[in-house]
């Protein structure tokens, strides 16, 4: 059976990967070093290696169902489940482990509606969410850190801790908003009693701080264009994968 979408036509690339033809093009060279693309057990796979990177991308874009885009790849149903299942993992984004001395990080988290209850609770939004604690450089606006899911009703500060954000940030200062009390990140200044007036410095810095922190809200627009972010059906560890692969497109697309 014939597919519809392939990378080898590059007018495909943009509009189901999200990714310039060039940067898609560099994704792959980066795998297939990495040896994504190396002879395995069993089967060899029936797509080369950039269709079956523009098929996992396809999916996380569209988040359509897999009866509705193995045919368009050519393959069946259960051979692009085994593709997303494999390379999935292989294009996570690895946190970046040494930051500049002068580097200034902003966290924040982000709910993203999961089908598997076992991973995920009912949060704010009253869907069944896992939080996902996200960090990125103020500068560069590039994700650096992506924590592990924890279940929706999980605060920021908790999730903080245990999702490994902070361990991976280490001493690095880092920008929050006032849900991070007590967590020794920068947050806003805070009224002491009700009616109190804030200083005109404090206030000012406040502003500042709010403009700086809106850049993560902006990157959590942008990764959410990849729809499976609106939706996920993937069970166990496959919402962490996407949320980290999509991190890793997003930082493609900033780089050129």
């Amino acid at each position: 059976m014939a597919g519809v979408i392939t990378a080898s036509e590059p007018s495909w690339i943009e509009p189901f990967s999200g990714l310039s033809p060039r940067a898609f093009g560099k994704l792959v060279t980066v795998l297939r070093r990495e040896g994504a693309d190396a002879p395995g057990r069993g089967r060899p796979w029936s797509l080369p290696l950039e269709d079956r990177v523009l098929l996992v991308a396809a999916y996380w874009r569209t988040n359509l169902t897999m009866r509705q885009l193995a045919p368009l790849f050519g393959v069946s149903k259960s051979a692009a489940d085994r593709i997303i299942d494999h390379l999935g993992p292989l294009l996570a984004l690895q946190p970046r482990k040494r930051f500049r001395k002068d580097a200034v990080l902003i966290v924040d988290g982000t709910l993203v509606p999961t089908r598997d209850h076992t991973v995920a609770e009912q949060s704010k939004n009253y869907r069944y969410s896992t939080n996902h604690q996200v960090v990125i450089d103020a500068d560069t606006r590039l994700v650096v850190v992506v924590g592990r899911p924890q279940p929706g009703n999980r605060n920021d500060c908790r999730a903080w801790s245990e999702s490994g954000a902070k361990e991976a940030v280490g001493n690095t200062t880092t920008i929050a908003d006032g849900g991070y009390i007590g967590t020794g990140l920068v947050i806003p200044h805070r009224r002491r009693r009700k009616g109190e007036e804030l200083p005109a410095w404090k206030q000012e810095h406040n502003k500042s701080h709010k403009r700086v922190r809106a850049r993560v809200e902006h990157v959590f627009a942008r990764m959410k264009g990849w729809k499976i972010l609106r939706d996920c059906r993937l069970k166990g560890d496959g919402v962490h994968h996407a949320m980290r692969g999509i991190a890793h497109l997003h930082n493609l697309n900033l780089a050129g």
